[in-house]
């Protein structure tokens, strides 16, 4: 299927929403309607998650953790053949992966958390389908900023921006042998973007929220989607008792600017460092 007939199908989606409830109401629908077509890789890999859990048997012939791998495989180039994805959009994403899986291997070494189960598609421990869980976070990000051709201004250098997420990146690792400095890069993403604004379509008229804000709610629901991963014993933390701490999501709205910088590399054009008015 062309990219082209994704994008009838969208604007038939807006048409019939917009028909039965009027311009207004249509914006908050189409908002959230559009939110779930954007975060589609990370929902589909969510529902496998829990499916696998409450069917899969120990004596079957193929492991959860390869199904999961096999499955999330699928679904990456079952997007790219529809059009979902663009390639170039897949290679940066292929690059949160790799990234996203080293951090895995590490983070797996020090104790950070557990996978109780085992595969045979998995690095050092580490199985293969948890590369797509950052996977899924790029796709959204990718998507979500096309889908709503968003804009994001006025934005900070990007050198300025890039040095930001190398650093919160590097924390992941240097933490666990020196001072662990997240509130002090809690405050630098707000510095550094407190004046930055995300311009978005949810139907016809231009919106915006302040980029910190959006990070904010992003980590929320994926904390919440990692919670699942928990509750499902997908991966465990050790001592956990209850939910996921917050701590936890903390490490996510961090992460979330890792992932953004990495998707601004195919995005440029949906930056400004001048104000931008619709």
């Amino acid at each position: 299927m062309a990219r082209a007939d994704h994008l009838w199908i969208e604007r038939r989606m807006g048409d019939a929403v917009r028909a039965r409830l009027g311009s207004n109401s249509a914006d908050f629908v189409l908002f959230v309607l559009k939110q779930g077509w954007a975060a589609l890789f990370g929902a589909l890999l969510l529902a496998a998650i829990i499916t696998t859990k409450l069917i899969w048997q120990d004596d079957w012939l193929i492991r959860r953790y390869d199904a999961l791998f096999g499955f999330a495989l699928g679904v990456q180039i079952l997007f790219l053949r529809l059009g979902l994805e663009s390639w170039n959009e897949a290679k940066v994403i292929l690059i949160y992966h790799v990234t996203g899986t080293v951090m895995e291997i590490f983070k797996l070494h020090m104790g950070s958390w557990d996978y109780p189960d085992r595969g045979l598609a998995e690095i050092a421990g580490v199985p293969l389908f948890s590369g797509f869980m950052y996977a899924a976070i790029g796709s959204y990000m990718a998507r979500v900023i096309r889908i709503f051709d968003m804009r994001f201004a006025p934005y900070p250098p990007f050198w300025a921006t890039v040095l930001l997420g190398a650093a919160i990146y590097l924390n992941f690792f240097t933490h666990h042998f020196g001072p662990d400095i997240r509130y002090a890069l809690f405050a630098a993403t707000v510095a550094l973007y407190w004046r930055t604004r995300i311009w978005f379509y949810p139907d016809r008229t231009a919106r915006w929220m302040p980029l910190p804000v959006a990070a904010f709610l992003s980590a929320f629901f994926i904390w919440i989607a990692e919670n699942v991963g928990t509750f499902t014993a997908t991966w465990a933390y050790p001592g956990q008792d209850g939910l996921v701490s917050f701590s936890k999501f903390g490490s996510w709205y961090l992460l979330l600017y890792v992932s953004f910088v990495l998707v601004t590399l195919v995005s440029r054009d949906a930056l400004s460092r001048t104000p931008w008015r619709p």
